[in-house]
């Protein structure tokens, strides 16, 4: 029975994306067909960034986890210690992943499961990451109070993943096909606790772009950020995000020197067609190799100059570009070059 529903579930799915929704359209029509097979009080799913798995937008289903709430699971996602995250269960392989499966000392160490559901009364979860060709797109956090997520609905999430990382995969390829034209990139400065310090005039266009999605998002986004660059080795956390519009930026957060107090430095400017070059890239399915070759024939060079620069044989060039022809659905060079380096 339940193949069969996972099975009419693919197929509703795929068909969202062939009519040309949108991400954010897409994810809500989906937590619809996934919650009438699995049933949960609170639906959270995310968009990631396929290059860094850092969220880039999330979608919750009817009933929104309360917002005072949404800055704990965003500071639950960056822990290094914290279960299942993400990013986690993307570098791992796995698909699916219970709470129950941890051991109650794993469990109370768990900052979502200890600051997040017990306070909402929940203590099942479970979550989905949507993967497809061996990147992942998204992923989704289900949970409930009482019985525990059996094996038949995390066997149908399991079956049904692909189908809605391949559909995000397509709404992403028309998301980023143009560049955000008129925005003036702007900078926030945090304090020592992720609070707003000062910040330059043009955050307020900001604030209302990513507040479309849901109220106090833009709040939300800037907590990521702040935790992200607290956190990274490097001090420097960069990753694409996805507005109310459904058009793409890109934020980066470091920490400021010689400041008083632990501050970080947001600064958020619309995606460059390089941003969204290696967006779409990742939207065909090109492999690693692919785009090595496609960012050489982007700069101008000849088959004979990417084989050197790459160390292999024009004719191995050549094989590589009609494998990306075909997937991307063009002729030649300058067709390709056009689609993936959006214009405004």
């Amino acid at each position: 029975m339940w193949e069969e529903r996972a099975h009419h579930a693919r197929q509703e799915i795929l068909s969202l994306a062939g009519d040309g929704n949108g991400l954010s359209e897409l994810y809500e029509h989906a937590i619809a067909v996934v919650g009438r097979s699995v049933g949960a009080e609170l639906m959270c799913w995310a968009a990631l960034d396929p290059d860094t798995l850092v969220i880039s937008t999330m979608i919750s289903g009817e009933d929104r986890i309360p917002p005072e709430y949404e800055p704990l699971l965003a500071d639950a996602e960056y822990r290094q210690a914290e279960p299942h995250t993400f990013a986690g269960l993307s570098r791992s392989g796995r698909v699916s992943a219970r709470l129950s499966e941890l051991s109650a000392a794993e469990r109370d160490a768990s900052v979502r499961a200890r600051t997040v559901w017990r306070p909402l009364g929940l203590d099942q979860e479970v979550r989905t990451l949507f993967t497809v060709d061996g990147v992942s797109w998204g992923a989704a956090g289900m949970v409930r109070s009482g019985h525990d997520f059996d094996e038949r609905e995390v066997e149908f999430l399991t079956a049904v993943a692909p189908a809605i990382a391949s559909a995000a995969r397509l709404a992403v390829r028309s998301e980023a096909s143009s560049l955000l034209a008129g925005t003036v990139p702007a900078i926030v400065v945090l304090g020592g606790t992720g609070e707003v310090r000062t910040a330059t005039p043009g955050v307020q266009e900001w604030r209302q772009r990513f507040d479309d999605i849901a109220p106090e998002r833009f709040e939300l986004l800037l907590h990521l950020m702040w935790i992200g660059a607290r956190s990274s080795p490097s001090h420097v956390f960069r990753t694409r995000v996805r507005d109310g519009r459904a058009r793409w930026a890109v934020l980066e957060a470091s920490p400021l020197v010689g400041a008083e107090e632990d501050q970080v430095a947001v600064l958020l400017s619309p995606a460059a067609a390089d941003d969204l070059g290696t967006l779409l890239q990742a939207a065909y399915g090109l492999t690693p190799r692919e785009r090595e070759v496609c960012r050489q024939v982007i700069l101008g060079l000849s088959t004979a100059e990417i084989g050197r620069r790459l160390y292999i044989s024009s004719f191995t060039v050549q094989d590589h570009l009609k494998s990306v022809f075909t997937k991307v659905g063009v002729h030649g060079r300058g067709e390709l070059v056009e689609r993936l380096r959006p214009a405004a």
